[in-house]
């Protein structure tokens, strides 16, 4: 964290106004760090603004006489929704179908931290993730879905606590051959709640 100066000394001088505007005494003891904990969390919650995919996967993709579908599943998220700042979460699930070129399986699931780690709204994030895999890697196709409870309507508004929003992004082979979609689907296991 830097001194009280720049973005971090702004940061913190917000939350503290924030906390006051919200009823709270900033000089209680149980508030004295919490502005300073607040932007340092909130920095980390949204770090991925700050890191390129291309980096990510360069020395990762590798020539290997492969075209058969690749799937990796429950990929654990969390992310912030931009409409109200409370997390939403759960689980991502990718598959590709290599043209001769493969990635190492762990970059799959960093390339879901780079979007989840912004201000997020989920439909967007799928699209994200799926076009990410499509430009860097160049199969012949990528096919994400995503699985996630919003706490922004389970702790606000109309507080379900069991609904699960799912989205899905179907790229190249995955969207012009129904066949190619069910097999996803079906090593998928069905979509169910996962945590």
């Amino acid at each position: 964290m830097k001194g009280s100066g720049g973005k971090d000394g702004r940061a913190v001088s917000l939350i503290r106004e924030l906390l006051v505007e919200l009823g709270e005494d900033p000089e209680r003891e149980g508030l004295l760090s919490t502005p300073k904990r607040v932007s340092e969390a909130l920095r980390y919650f949204t770090q991925g603004y700050n890191i390129d995919v291309e980096e990510i996967v360069a020395g990762s993709i590798f020539e290997e006489k492969q075209e058969e579908m690749v799937v990796l599943k429950d990929i654990d998220f969390y992310s912030l929704c931009e409409h109200h700042l409370v997390p939403f979460f759960g689980k991502c699930h990718i598959a590709y179908i290599p043209d001769n070129r493969i990635i190492g399986l762990s970059k799959l699931a960093r390339v879901v931290d780079v979007f989840a780690r912004r201000l997020q709204v989920q439909e967007r994030m799928t699209r994200e993730i799926a076009e990410a895999i499509e430009h860097h890697l160049r199969p012949q196709g990528v096919g994400v879905v995503i699985e996630a409870q919003h706490l922004c309507m389970m702790m606000r508004g109309v507080e379900k606590q069991n609904s699960i929003a799912t989205t899905s992004a179907m790229l190249g082979a995955f969207r012009e051959n129904a066949a190619t979609r069910m097999e996803f689907f079906s090593l998928l296991g069905g979509l169910k709640k996962a945590y």
